[in-house]
């Protein structure tokens, strides 16, 4: 089960590095992430 959208508040915790800061945005599998359609995933699957 997906969780629910985050949604961006835009204040940034002082004690937390945001993802983006953590993993190699140019990788891979984050660059297949981008292209997946997870809306359409999420719908396909919710029922199961």
């Amino acid at each position: 089960m997906r969780l629910k959208k985050h949604k961006t508040t835009g204040s940034n915790d002082l004690f937390r590095a945001r993802l983006d800061q953590i993993i190699n945005m140019k990788h891979e599998l984050v660059l297949l992430a981008g292209k997946i359609d997870w809306d359409w995933i999420d719908g396909e699957i919710a029922p199961l």
